[in-house]
């Protein structure tokens, strides 16, 4: 195989963390001269159309006989078995996590999911995860053999250390990513609202595009506590923005039900922020005990209890800020990332290429 097609569905400049996992892969293969190109696949998935299915098939068909077809999880995990079947020669499943554990599916549509990446990884000659608990439930639960799977963690670039605000009784939070049910931002909530006789601002940066009902939920929450005044939903913000919330920040927040990865946790680690988060997924579990606190997932009062901690405390949280900036400098790189996703799709078995 010469080069690599990375088929993804829907805009693959939305602000996500796995558009931007998406977009870091192609950016990193044209700086390395892995021939490879972005092919665009309908926005429906993972619930396509008929329509939708058979313009991606004449999609894919387009591709050379000698290009690997990598495709985003979001879609190939929809696939239906003849599709997938057809071009199982050289296909290739990117998987962030799988599509039936997005908290917020009614169970038929989750059952539907599960059925569909089951039969459709069947026909995969090799696939990439985004980490170590991944690759476990796609062996356990949807029966792939581990020698196919390669783990390509997220990269994290460097950054300088946040700064802080500087009112050690007032801590500025933090949270990023898009409002949807998967995020937990209704218990953080609640948390925060147990902790509203504490001095403390949040600001929460993550698009409201995805799941309208969760943005309305989340407005009543905040508007029944009387926290208007203190919670900023700033929307999806450009990077330049990103970067000014992360260097005034005190602490920052992920209280997710589950996430494949967590790339937000790796960002805060770099900019050597304390962090409260909840033990949702891989890169929770890896981050070092004395930089984060970890809760369990839905837990309100456990999260309240992690808040009020770091809030009362500022050497605690400076003890925390340097044992984050202490790992980061172990973080890997975009470009290690890149290597394992390509050596995947090229034939080498997740080694790297470059």
């Amino acid at each position: 195989m010469s080069g690599i097609v990375f088929a993804i569905p829907g805009d693959i400049d939305a602000p996500t963390g796995g558009y931007g996992y998406d977009r870091r892969l192609l950016r990193e293969w044209r700086e390395m001269a892995v021939e490879s190109r972005h092919l665009a696949l309908p926005d429906s998935f993972p619930f396509p159309t008929a329509a939708d299915l058979e313009r991606t098939e004449r999609l894919l068909d387009q591709a050379g006989p000698d290009e690997v077809l990598l495709v985003d999880g979001l879609a190939f995990g929809a696939f239906p078995e003849p599709l997938a079947a057809r071009f199982a020669d050289r296909l290739v499943a990117l998987v962030h996590h799988p599509l039936a554990l997005e908290t917020g599916l009614e169970p038929a549509a989750a059952a539907a999911l599960r059925r569909s990446e089951t039969f459709a990884l069947r026909h995969a000659r090799a696939g990439a995860v985004t980490s170590p608990a991944t690759r476990t439930a796609l062996i356990t639960d949807y029966a792939v053999p581990g020698e196919r799977i390669a783990v390509a963690i997220p990269g994290t670039d460097p950054a300088p250390r946040a700064s802080g605000t500087a009112v050690a009784s007032a801590p500025r939070l933090l949270a990023v990513g898009s409002i949807i049910p998967r995020k937990g931002y209704d218990i953080l909530v609640e948390a925060l609202a147990a902790v509203a006789d504490r001095a403390w601002t949040l600001v929460l940066a993550g698009s409201p595009a995805y799941a309208p009902r969760t943005v309305e939920d989340l407005h009543r929450r905040i508007d029944r506590h009387r926290l208007a005044d203190r919670i900023l939903l700033a929307g999806a913000v450009p990077p330049a923005r990103l970067a000014e919330y992360y260097d005034r920040a005190d602490i920052f927040i992920m209280p997710s039900l589950y996430e494949g990865y967590g790339m937000v946790l790796t960002e805060a680690l770099a900019r050597g922020l304390p962090i409260i988060c909840s033990r949702s997924g891989a890169g929770a579990e890896a981050l070092p005990d004395d930089a984060a606190l970890k809760v369990p997932p839905g837990d309100v009062a456990a999260l309240a209890k992690a808040l009020a901690r770091l809030i009362d405390a500022p050497a605690e949280r400076r003890r925390r800020s340097d044992a984050s900036w202490a790992a980061a400098a172990n973080l890997t790189r975009w470009r290690d990332t890149a290597r394992i996703v390509a050596g995947a799709c090229l034939g080498l078995g997740g080694r790297k290429v470059g």
